[in-house]
């Protein structure tokens, strides 16, 4: 009994004292800032501080006798607008110019501080320490003042950014020579600036667990469909990982069928592509440190499909157009209709080719199957040590290692000229693919086509296209068909599929993406 009386005195005078001091266990456990100058400086310090390039300045602001102090990163803080817009501006006696008496302006400092004295335009106020590290470990400043409660970030962030150039990995003839960058507010910009939208709405959420990065959902608000961007922030939110270093992570955690050849979302660096997607109605993605933006939903014809197609006439672009659905049909089965004729249906050649091509083939030591993988083979090594070596002396190294290969496989008597000309062309055809996502598809699915053909000839050739096409009209992107307009067939939407019509005739937004508004204006 004496036991119990004692403990409950010790307990009730613990919460006597709690109940003398203004300061809640919540304030002091659990990581909110009490106002205590220096102990909310110690939790910082604890949080942050061992970090070599995380910089703390203390002193005392004005006349008023309060501290204060600034925290920043060396290289992500702008030192220029810190010293001469918050440092100077705070530690100046500015009692005379607000006529205020000292020992009044330390009650009003706070709301002085936020409304007259900080030339900055972003400024936040934060509870709790969970909030200042991921601010400040982006460039901003944390502004901590003496009996308050809330710390201050301001907006100083530099950053390192790359002057706007042209896309390296979509060249165009005719069109504008501007490409996103790493920086994702200059990204949202180059949007802004394809023309006024009061529609086009920009959402920011955030991926990465331990290294936190910025995304933005970006749509036009009065076309995109409301359920499309609520599925695009769901699959996103959902994302689990630690870090996400470029949009081709959100690209795979995101699509339909990761076990497709298929890309399921267009990624691309022209702001005139992103803005024309936003206008059918599609969703784009952009993500803090690429340069690399994605759209969804996208189908297969996207894919074959430039921004210059739209600058020019519609003839010639409808030919050019034809011409590259003809590269990816040639890339995709080329060798492998080579296999299968010389292999297994040399009666269906013309008997003068045939009579060449036999004449050609004397003293080739493989058969054609064995003999087109190592020319693609060889070929898709000089392709990616083209790709991988300093840009002076990769291309001079893919043409002349393809020429010296070429020339001396045939002296050698190892593959026939007139493989060294069907895969010439085939890798000339899958250059000729504006999406190098859609063209690494091709060019994987090319050999399955050739091992079909060397078993069971044309007959496989044809089986393996058929259960490709099986699989494309399955296959969805955010709902969408994958193989529409095609498939689910649609008159309106051909009108812009294999032949670009007319833009004066393509008056309907496309159907398959279900827009608020179907009618271009």
């Amino acid at each position: 009994m004496r036991w119990w009386k004692s403990k409950t005195r010790r307990i009730t005078n613990q919460s006597l004292e709690r109940r003398s001091t203004n300061k809640t266990p919540s304030q002091e456990s659990t990581g909110f800032f009490t106002g205590d100058f220096d102990h909310d400086l110690k939790v910082i310090k604890t949080k942050i501080g061992h970090n070599s390039d995380v910089h703390f300045r203390e002193f005392d602001i004005g006349r008023t006798g309060t501290k204060g102090a600034i925290v920043f990163i060396d290289g992500l803080s702008d030192k220029d607008l810190i010293n001469k817009h918050i440092m100077k501006s705070l530690m100046a006696d500015f009692s005379d110019e607000y006529k205020i008496e000292p020992s009044a302006l330390k009650n009003s400092l706070i709301p002085l501080i936020k409304k007259q004295i900080l030339p900055i335009s972003e400024l936040t106020e934060i509870k709790h320490i969970s909030e200042l590290a991921p601010e400040v470990l982006i460039g901003s400043t944390a502004l901590l003042i003496d009996g308050s409660a809330e710390v201050f970030i301001l907006g100083t962030a530099k950053g390192n950014k790359r002057n706007i150039e042209e896309p390296v990995s979509e060249a165009l003839v005719r069109g504008a020579r501007v490409g996103f960058t790493e920086a994702l507010s200059t990204n949202t910009a180059l949007l802004r600036q394809q023309g006024k939208n009061e529609s086009l709405t920009m959402i920011q959420l955030q991926v990465g667990k331990r290294a936190v990065k910025r995304l933005v959902i970006a749509y036009i608000e009065e076309l995109a469909e409301s359920e499309l961007v609520e599925e695009v922030k769901k699959r996103i939110q959902q994302i689990d990982i630690d870090n996400v270093p470029e949009s081709g992570y959100i690209e795979q955690l995101i699509e339909d069928n990761y076990l497709s050849p298929f890309p399921q979302a267009q990624s691309t660096e022209r702001p005139d592509r992103v803005m024309s997607a936003l206008m059918e109605g599609r969703v784009a993605i952009l993500l803090d440190g690429t340069p690399f933006v994605l759209i969804v939903p996208v189908t297969f014809s996207m894919m074959l499909q430039s921004p210059e197609d739209y600058y020019e006439r519609w003839f010639p672009s409808s030919f050019i157009r034809i011409l590259r659905f003809g590269a990816a049909m040639i890339s995709l089965l080329g060798p492998a209709l080579y296999i299968s004729f010389i292999s297994f249906h040399p009666g269906l050649i013309p008997s003068e080719l045939a009579i060449s091509i036999t004449g050609t083939r004397v003293g080739v030591p493989f058969p054609s199957l064995i003999e087109a993988l190592i020319m693609e083979v060889a070929i898709e090594i000089l392709r990616e040590a083209g790709l991988r070596l300093p840009k002076p002396i990769g291309q001079t190294i893919g043409i002349v290692g393809g020429l010296i290969i070429g020339e001396a496989a045939v002296q050698a008597g190892i593959v026939s000229p007139i493989m060294v000309i069907v895969v010439a062309v085939t890798a000339i055809s899958s250059f000729a693919i504006p999406q190098y996502s859609a063209g690494i598809s091709l060019r994987m699915l090319r050999f399955v086509a050739m091992f079909c053909a060397g078993v069971f000839g044309l007959y496989g050739v044809i089986m393996f296209f058929l259960m490709l096409a099986s699989h494309a009209v399955k296959l969805k992107s955010f709902g969408v068909p994958y193989a529409s307009p095609a498939v689910p067939y649609r008159l309106t939407d051909w009108k812009d599929f294999i032949i670009r019509m007319p833009i004066s005739v393509m008056k309907r937004r496309p159907k398959m993406m279900k827009t608020n508004d179907s009618s271009r204006k």
